[in-house]
């Protein structure tokens, strides 16, 4: 017996215990956190508004918190939008919060059940069906049926905002009882963009009619493809009763989400327009567009990786550079699909073509030709990090490895100017310090005597 229990503690001592077990003590936590959910959500009066789409999510659910933040308390999640982030979203809705805002993405079949059925939404926004998630779907009809769940789970009373541009998405329309309301370019809408124009310098503007009147929405936003979130925000607050005059003045406010056809000045630099969080085959156009329109003294586009294609990818790579080619004065392809672009001799030899590989490279190159003013669209999956270009006008930027792997970009890392190989010890350090304040709270709590609870760390 001594000797097992030996065995045991020496397990346990080098982490195999703990790592043999480390599924089923996530399996375990889950069902816990659903389950805390569901709970708290049945006690909650908090109005809950679900986001989904297969783009504009993101944009659509910050630009909806911060106008609702201007007739009420809000409790935000967007870009983390998996299971775990909304079951802690449902927790949210307590006394003190009138909406909570969230974004619901899809990796897999099942996932939108599993979250709507926590959720349970007041408020359903589907932006639109595409191919953005074509790998795990396979096809666009597969990708609207997934998210569609989320509107039948609507609880009574609520109602859904649907794109009226989208047969896919006005489908849902059947699968609920609720009120719908639809937005977008078609005449039929209830929320009806009538125009909008976006040239940088010059940010996006929207005209919006409805039963009842006119609206014009000027924004900070810089892409004529905004006008889907914007009317989708605009359409979403008005059904819950916020006023015009505080739907223009935070449209008019709000900071537009980071690397997501984001301007990026310099002192006597570049401008960058940071587009590099996802990269759908599908959605290059849209981005593209932006340089298109701009105005500057010379305009660049920067291309990494491509994402959700089916097939071949040297067809994809060639069209991209030259979509590219056609709306700007030099393409500069970053990554190992560099040689699928098909440049010609001449492009190479003029230098409308530029080769290279990492995003380090493509600073250095950027560093000694760049032109006051000019214009520089970075444009690629999250995978290069290829924001570390403009970073590094600013900052002394020391991560420049490859592929890092972390599911983020450089913003929300933060450790940009820190040797990457130290990296490892300080999120070890950050993980610790997470712990150890999650144990004090829940031991304040369960403490009844108050000289005996944690100050800063320690006991009193």
């Amino acid at each position: 017996m001594k000797d097992r229990l030996r065995y045991a503690f020496s397990l346990q001592r080098d982490g195999a215990l703990r790592a043999g077990t480390r599924p089923f003590r996530q399996h375990c936590r889950e069902r816990w956190a659903r389950f805390t959910a569901r709970r708290a959500r049945r006690r909650s009066n908090s109005t809950f508004i679900g986001v989904t789409g297969s783009s504009a999510k993101s944009t659509t659910t910050c630009l909806l918190g911060h106008i609702l933040e201007g007739h009420g308390s809000v409790y935000l999640q967007a870009r983390r939008n998996t299971i775990l982030p909304v079951t802690s979203t449902a927790k949210a809705g307590k006394e003190s919060v009138d909406y909570v805002v969230s974004e619901l993405g899809v990796a897999q079949l099942g996932d939108m059940q599993s979250m709507s059925g926590i959720l349970q939404p007041d408020v359903a926004i589907v932006t639109l069906i595409g191919l953005d998630h074509k790998s795990a779907f396979r096809t666009r009809e597969a990708i609207a049926r997934e998210k569609g769940a989320l509107v039948e789970a609507i609880r009574p009373g609520g109602f859904a905002l649907l794109n009226a541009d989208d047969d896919l998405v006005m489908a849902m329309a059947d699968r609920t009882d609720a009120r719908i309301v639809t937005f977008g370019r078609s005449r039929d809408a209830d929320y009806r963009v009538v125009s909008a124009t976006s040239s940088y310098p010059d940010p996006l503007s929207v005209e919006i009619v409805r039963l009842g009147g006119r609206i014009r929405i000027r924004t900070r936003l810089l892409g004529e493809h905004f006008w889907l979130s914007v009317v989708a925000a605009v359409a979403a607050a008005t059904e819950l009763g916020v006023p015009f005059e505080t739907i223009q003045e935070r449209c008019a406010t709000f900071q537009p989400v980071q690397n997501r056809c984001t301007p990026f000045e310099t002192d006597s630099g570049p401008v960058f327009i940071l587009d590099a969080a996802k990269a759908p085959w599908e959605a290059l156009p849209l981005a593209l567009r932006v340089i298109e329109n701009a105005v500057a003294p010379r305009k660049r586009v920067v291309l990494g990786h491509i994402s959700d294609y089916f097939g071949d990818p040297n067809p994809k790579y060639r069209d991209a550079f030259r979509a590219a080619r056609s709306v700007s004065d030099q393409v500069i392809f970053a990554g190992e699909n560099a040689h699928r672009s098909k440049a010609s001799q001449e492009d190479r030899e003029s230098g409308r073509f530029i080769e290279l590989r990492t995003a380090r490279e493509v600073h250095e190159h950027i560093e000694k030709t760049a032109v006051r003013g000019e214009v520089i669209l970075l444009k690629s999956s999250r995978n290069l990090h290829l924001e570390r270009v403009a970073l590094a006008w600013k900052h002394e930027v020391r991560c420049w490895i490859d592929r890092c792997g972390l599911p983020k970009d450089c913003f929300d890392c933060g450790l940009y100017e820190t040797p990457f190989e130290e990296h490892e010890r300080i999120l070890r350090e950050r993980a610790a310090t997470a712990r150890r304040s999650r144990w004090q709270k829940r031991l304040t709590r369960l403490m009844p005597w108050p000289h005996l609870r944690f100050a800063n760390g320690h006991r009193r």
